[in-house]
Parts: structure tokens; sequence; C-alpha cells
């Protein structure tokens, strides 16, 4: 039996993995690295760790080093988790070497998958249908669009679409290049790109018995730079004959491999029905919980019972009622889906009272609690979100009103995109592809929540809001509201900026109460440094504000809008020259195009920077010069670096 367990891994999977711990009476050990000092599973475990340093392949990619943390805390067993060392056949068997139990499948079976070039043709061999390989060199016309993907890893690194063969040059380099920065190996293929294709998965389970469990299918067809974004389960795409097929394909795939554990079987659906095997993930994926809470099942508890050699089940468990999954990101889907690190000054979701678990209603998986920093060496993933209800339409609504209600400051996410993907017809028809993106577009599915009024009536709260703070700690009179003239005078005026529009409350609080510009029939109820009350035509409208260093945050149902102050005196040192292109986040430069004395047109690349796992191409904003770059290869930058100044042509 497990006595106690490390968890070579972080953030939510860590959590969730010690909360089935918990519940089991199983010991517990994490590791840190530096950043993660301070995270929330660092904290739950009964003992953590240290692993020196902050970058993946210092820390939680070192498999000497986790295998002694497990050592010297006398844990018996390792579970890796996802990601990092999760489909490491090297690492599972060092563990074994050690003799500590590794939670998860055989290292044959690890390497038999690790290359997606030699798993497509085992699982042609043992029947299952797959998408054949093209050979870069070898590529027609007749061929496109295709589909350029790294043999190793996964996560949507190392891919990239091509629909003309003068992007294939580019394409395969980039993509090389990605995968050999993050997997180890540049090993790329092409394969025919389905643009309307569904990716539908079966979660398995084998012991090492022979029982081999599929459990369920999910759809995670909506997805960005090919990693999930939107994941459920039932899939509505799936009919009973075709889910029947699903289902055979994935044991076959199992069995082929004499797989032994949880993992899962990713095909590729295309509109009429056919579907074609894609990878198999040999570990616990990140949307398991939309199996968990149909199934009733804990996939981490039957990780560990199977890890001690018990039994399955003949039978298969039943599905019931439909669960959809979100992953709440730290980026922004409206500049090219740039990830965003920071303070998480507030991170609150009061629809979603519980962590990791089954029933029915919002269910939370998260890595960060209030006040974290999103750092730049890993995922920006700050949570899952899951929802089940007994139909679809009812999770989707619980899940976006849940979403809707969140308070987050401090980092610019996808909750908007989330809400606004969750309540579109399209996706409530089931019309959920992984085209879904492209054809509905950013510009309506990034769209805040909060409308042009929204923001202009939020303003006026926090305007108000922060008079009350002044109020508050006067010393002279401080019981007079803020504005308050005893003979009509000018008004109080405040400035903010959301994004690049400037707003200006003017407003004057007097014996007939409350007058603020362009707010007619706006009547305040009452206010604080926290709240605001307004009655806005007949109607009471509360708003939550909260302030942190110049930015202010204001909750509201209509959606949560950020401020930030303009300074009544600007520094004019802030301003930048001409044509400066400046980092949009802390990252590594990884490749430059140009050099100095170059001329670009718009849209030419310039380099490229590597954070939070992705590699993001900063591009010419116009014709012209690179007059200035002053970054070289391996350079850390932090936001707001100056990357690259375009003058115009003389």
């Amino acid at each position: 039996m497990i006595e106690k367990l490390l968890v070579a891994n972080r953030g939510e999977i860590a959590r969730r993995v010690f909360r089935t711990c918990r519940d089991a009476g199983i010991g517990t050990v994490a590791v840190f690295s530096d950043a993660d000092a301070d995270a929330p599973h660092t904290a739950e475990a009964d003992v953590a760790v240290r692993l020196p340093g902050n970058a993946p392949s210092d820390t939680y990619l070192r498999a000497e080093l986790l295998i002694k943390a497990a050592v010297e805390t006398g844990a018996d067993a390792i579970h890796p988790g996802y990601g990092f060392l999760s489909e490491n056949a090297a690492f599972a068997r060092a563990v074994l070497d050690a003799g500590l139990t590794w939670v998860g499948p055989p290292p044959e079976a690890i390497e038999s998958m690790g290359s997606k070039v030699e798993s497509k043709r085992m699982m042609a061999d043992a029947g299952v249908p797959i998408l054949s390989e093209l050979d870069p060199a070898e590529v027609t016309e007749a061929d496109l669009p295709l589909l350029v993907k790294a043999s190793a890893g996964g996560g949507g690194r190392g891919m990239r679409v091509v629909r003309s063969l003068g992007e294939l040059a580019e394409a395969v380099e980039g993509a090389s290049a990605e995968a050999a920065s993050a997997f180890g190996d540049p090993t790329v293929f092409c394969e025919r790109y389905l643009e309307t294709g569904r990716h539908i998965e079966v979660q398995v389970l084998a012991d090492t018995h022979g029982t081999v469990w599929a459990v369920g299918e999910r759809e995670c067809s909506i997805q960005r730079r090919h990693q999930k974004v939107v994941e459920e389960a039932p899939s509505p795409f799936v009919d009973e004959a075709m889910r029947e097929a699903l289902f055979d394909a994935a044991r076959k795939a199992a069995q082929a491999i004499d797989y032994v554990g949880a993992g899962t079987v990713e095909f590729l659906a295309g509109p009429d029905g056919r579907f074609y095997f894609l990878e198999m993930n040999t570990r616990l994926q990140v949307e398991h919980p939309v199996t968990e809470v149909t199934t009733g099942l804990d996939l981490v508890a039957l990780q560990l019972r199977i890890a001690e050699g018990e039994h399955l089940p003949i039978e298969e468990p039943e599905t019931r009622g439909h669960a959809i999954e979100v992953r709440l990101y730290a980026e922004d889907p409206a500049a090219g889906w740039q990830p965003q690190s920071g303070t998480l000054h507030r991170f609150e979701l009061p629809a979603a009272q519980r962590e990791f678990e089954v029933g029915p209603g919002v269910r939370l998986d998260s890595g960060f609690v209030s006040g974290q920093t999103v750092g730049v060496h890993y995922d920006p993933m700050l949570a899952k979100v899951i929802a089940f209800a007994p139909d679809r339409r009812s999770a989707a609504r619980a899940l976006a009103g849940a979403l809707a209600g969140a308070e987050i400051h401090g980092v610019v996410t996808n909750r908007d995109l989330l809400v606004n993907v969750l309540r579109h017809e399209a996706f409530l028809a089931g019309e959920t592809d992984t085209a879904f993106f492209d054809r509905h577009g950013l510009d309506t599915l990034a769209k805040p929540l909060a409308t042009v009024d929204t923001v202009r009536i939020s303003a006026l709260a926090a305007a108000l809001a922060g008079a009350a703070v002044n109020r508050s700690g006067a010393r002279v009179q401080g019981r007079l509201p803020s504005g308050w003239r005893n003979v009509r005078s000018q008004g109080q005026r405040k400035r903010f900026l959301q994004g690049e529009d400037e707003i200006e409350v003017v407003y004057t609080l007097g014996r007939d109460g409350l007058r603020a510009d362009g707010f007619a029939g706006v009547e305040l109820v009452s206010a604080d440094g926290g709240s605001v009350v307004l009655e806005v035509a007949g109607v009471r409208r509360k708003f939550t504000v909260a302030r942190y260093d110049g930015a202010v945050y204001v909750d509201s149902p209509e959606g949560t809008v950020e401020l930030t102050v303009v300074p009544r005196y600007a520094d004019p040192d802030a301003a930048l020259a001409a044509g400066s292109l400046v980092a949009p986040m802390p990252g590594t430069v990884v490749r430059l195009a140009v050099e100095a004395g170059d001329t670009v047109k718009t849209g030419d690349p310039l380099l490229w920077l590597e954070a939070m796992k992705m590699e993001h191409r900063i591009a010419a904003p116009a014709d012209g010069v690179v007059t200035e770059l002053p970054v070289v290869v391996g350079q850390q930058v932090e936001v707001g670096t100056i990357l690259a100044v375009v003058g115009e042509n003389e």
C-alpha cells in the first residue's frame, strides 16, 4: 500500500492529487521552485522540498532531484501529474529503479506513445483508424491544408497550420525550433488538416490484470493555438453508434501497448462522423474533472488503487448528466492570446463553493489564490472551472453565471471570452468544431461583458468610492461628502483610463444630492470605500470597488471594469520614442529576424519572445527601418522593455 506520495508537479494538479490523498489517509510531499515557495500546493502538503531555481529545466524537470526528495522524505510513491515529466519514460524507469511506486503506466507504454510518428504506425497495426503521415519534402498542393506537428510532446507546442506551399518552409522551421526547445526533439511531420474537425477523446483506465475501461468521451474542440480552452462530456456530436466505435478503438489502443493506469486516447473526427487517431496521452488529462462528475469516479483515487495492484470491476461505470469545463487563463485573447503576468490581487468565484468535488454544481480546481504572483516560468492557467447539471444548456448557463460573477483583479484573463462562448447560440447548438474561434471571430467572442454604459457608470462609482476613502481619513469635517458645496460651484473632477480611452467624471454633492455630468436620473444611495449603490432610473445597482496602486476594479452584475487613475500631473520622461516596440510580457528573446538598419514592411517578423511555454512573434507595426535593436538572443526582458524601434524611411 502507498503510505506517502510525492507529487512531481505544481499548482492545480498537485493540489488535486493532495486532496484525494487526504481523503485516503495517504501522506503527501510537495516539491517547489523558488517561484512557488508561497504557492498553495507548497503549503497544503504535509512536507515540502525546495528545488532551487525557477526555470522548469532547473526544477520540475530534474528527475534526480525529484527522486532524491522522495527518498529523503520517506515517500514510497511518485505521482507525476500532467506536463513536465509525466510522459517521460526515463523518469518512470528511474522511479521504479529507486524502489518507489510509479503512479502511471509502464515505461514501455510511455515510450511507445512518445513519438507521434511511431505511435500512429502501431495504432494502424492494431486496427485503429489514422490520418496518414506526410513527408514535408513531398507535400503538394493537393495535400493542403496540412498541419506541421512535433513528433514529441504536446500542449499545442511545435504545431503550425499551412494553407499554401509558400508557408511550408517557415512553418517547418518554426515548429522544429519550438519542438527542440520544449521537448528536446526537433522532429516534425505533416498530416492532413481538417478545418472543421472535432477533437474527441476517450478516457481509459486499465489495471494490471487485463481489464480495460473506456470511461466516457470528452469533446475538446474549442481551442486556441491547438490548446484546449473548453471541454465537455459527453460530446454533443457523438451518437451511440459512434460512441461504441470510439470506445472500441480506444480499448484497442490501450491493449496494443499493454497500458496500465489512467490515459486518454485522442481522435479527430470529421463532419461525416469518421474519426482518426491523433495521439495517446499516457497520463491524467487536464480535463479529467468532466469525466469525474459525469461518472462519479475519482480518477486520481483509481490511479492510486491500480498502482497498488487492485482489480477494476469488470463492468464499466455509466455516465449521467452533462459537464463543461473551461480553462481560465491569464492571457489577453484580443491581443493575440498574449500571456499575462503580475500580482493576482483578488481571485474569488463566489458561485464555486467546492474544490475538487464530484457532485452537481460548480467546481473549482485552482492553483492560485488571492495575493499570488502569476509568473512567467509556467503555463498561465489560473484555474479550471467545471459545471455539472442534468443537461448541457443548464451546465452552460451555470458555468457562464459563475464566471461572470467572479472577482479577478490584477491580471487580464480570458474570463469574458469564456462567458461569451458559453452563451453563444452556436455553442449552445453544439456547433463546436476546431474552427469555432475563426468562424465567429475574436472581435465578437473576446468582447468585454461590460458595455460602454457600464464602463461610464462604473467610473462614476469608482470616483465616489475613492472620494469616500479620502473623506474617511480627513482630519477636518470628515463627515461631509466629497464635492459638497453650500453654494453651487464647479464639480469635482476625476480622470481614468479604460484601455486607451480616457473617461472624465465630473460631479458635485449638495443639498439636493448627487449631480453628475452626463448621468441624468442617477441618484446616490450610499458610498463607502468598498461599495457604491446608485439608483438609475428607479433601479438600484450595487458596485463593488477595489483599488491597487493606481488601478481600480469595479465589479457589478454587468461585468468587471478595470480603470487606471490618471495622475493630475504627468511625468514627461515616461513617454516612449515613436515606433518603439516594447515587451508585452516578461520573457526570453529566442530568435531575431532582422538587424539594425534593415528595411521592413508592416507585419514582417522582427523577433520572437518565449514566455509561458509559447513563442510570441513581434512584428513591424508599419513600413520603415529598424533604427534600434537593443536586445540579443537569450536575453531576459521584463514588461515594457524596448525590443526594437522602427522609424520612417528617409
